[in-house]
């Protein structure tokens, strides 16, 4: 990772020390979290449900949820590597035997796809806090080479707010090359008006694109600088992670590149034809540093001694409609959605939500697309959202 050591002006005003040090997380019992055992033990179950069968949600999972500062449930299940491949006559997978199988640990790694989003529009606001990036600035005032955008007037908000019009993907995994991937994106217009809602990993993208050029540091950096670094989320980076969780066997038709069976290395197309640091996808991570994630935004933008945003940028990002956060989605966050309720999913089985109302904050990290992906499901994540706002007491 390439160091900022010598790289001038710092790119985000963070990792100041407090004189008031926000909570850290601790394990404890459900009780001394304010949240009833009983529904925390019907949670559990899900999460174990989940990878059971032939034919599981996904293979292998990992559960932690909280309140406050305390973690109450933190459990595994299932495996992290359970097939060498994908039969692609029947779409069933070929298991490894169990003695090559690789079991699900809380402190497994996941590829977090889309959750990758969440970082990406946390680096932003910081940039909006610091006042190197204008909200309502567009697009083409710092990215005038991306010309579909500049023209078309999309502005960072809209970024953010998935409001921007652009198409929710482009085949840049088709391209020859870097260069005929990068002239597809700065060549993309919007195909439906701005201002209604349409989500978009090119927003992402497209917010990479923009935070590399304010600060003059890749997104990888700024998100270890800005972010992980700062927070002691030494298990948070963009792949290669080579002790990951395993992914997708991933050949056409069904997938979108001929890669075969993925461990370590994004799983999404895009993200892997961009070298694998991208603004939509290309992060791994554990439920331990997500749960710290997840407490800073609950703290207001502090954890310790740490500082990575002021309590008014905290809320910009997660009050409606959000930025970058999505706020009170009943699919994916159950009973627990409201509009103090935010988070985000990932195609790969991976989901978070923080919900500022009870102080409560659920991470599920799964690899559902291993060995292949399927027609998206997110009704086991609402079913333990639902757990946990009832275990509110």
């Amino acid at each position: 990772m390439p160091s900022l050591a010598h790289a001038g002006a710092q790119p985000c005003g963070v990792g100041r020390r407090r004189e008031l040090s926000a909570p850290k997380l601790r394990a404890g019992t459900p009780e001394r979290a304010g949240l009833d055992p009983a529904a925390l033990g019907h949670l559990v179950g899900e999460v174990h449900a989940l990878t059971e069968g032939p034919r599981p949600w996904a293979p292998g999972a990992v559960v932690l949820a909280g309140r406050g500062p305390v973690i109450a449930v933190a459990e595994a299940a299932g495996w992290a590597v359970r097939y060498s491949a994908c039969d692609p006559g029947t779409g069933a997978g070929v298991e490894l035997p169990p003695a090559d199988r690789v079991p699900a640990t809380v402190g497994t790694p996941f590829d977090l796809a889309s959750l990758t989003k969440l970082f990406t529009s946390v680096a932003a606001v910081q940039q909006i806090e610091r006042g190197t990036l204008g909200m309502d600035a567009e697009v083409g005032h710092y990215l005038p080479e991306f010309r579909g955008a500049a023209e078309h007037g999309i502005t960072v908000r809209q970024l953010l707010t998935h409001t921007s019009g652009l198409r929710p993907e482009l085949p840049l995994y088709d391209c020859p090359d870097r260069a005929a991937r990068l002239a597809m994106l700065r060549a993309e217009a919007p195909t439906s008006a701005r201002g209604g809602y349409r989500y978009s990993d090119l927003n992402m993208l497209l917010l990479q694109f923009v935070l590399e050029r304010v600060t003059g540091h890749p997104l990888d950096v700024l998100v270890h600088h800005c972010i992980t670094r700062p927070l002691g989320m030494t298990a948070t980076r963009f792949g290669p992670c080579p002790g990951a969780a395993a992914t997708e066997d991933q050949w056409r038709p069904w997938a979108k590149a001929d890669r075969g069976m993925l461990r370590g290395v994004v799983h999404d197309e895009n993200a892997w034809a961009l070298g694998g640091v991208a603004g939509h996808a290309g992060l791994f991570s554990t439920a331990g540093d997500l749960a710290v994630f997840c407490r800073t935004l609950l703290a207001g933008g502090s954890y310790g001694t740490a500082r990575i945003l002021g309590p008014d940028f905290v809320d910009l990002l997660l009050s409606p409609p959000g930025l970058g956060f999505a706020v009170d989605q009943p699919w994916f966050m159950g009973e627990l959605a409201g509009p103090d309720a935010a988070g985000h999913t990932g195609f790969t089985g991976t989901s978070l939500v923080v919900d500022r109302a009870t102080d409560t904050f659920l991470v599920l990290l799964a690899n559902a697309v291993h060995p292949r992906r399927r027609p998206a499901d997110s009704l086991p994540r609402a079913r333990m959202a639902t757990w946990l706002a009832r275990a509110v007491v």
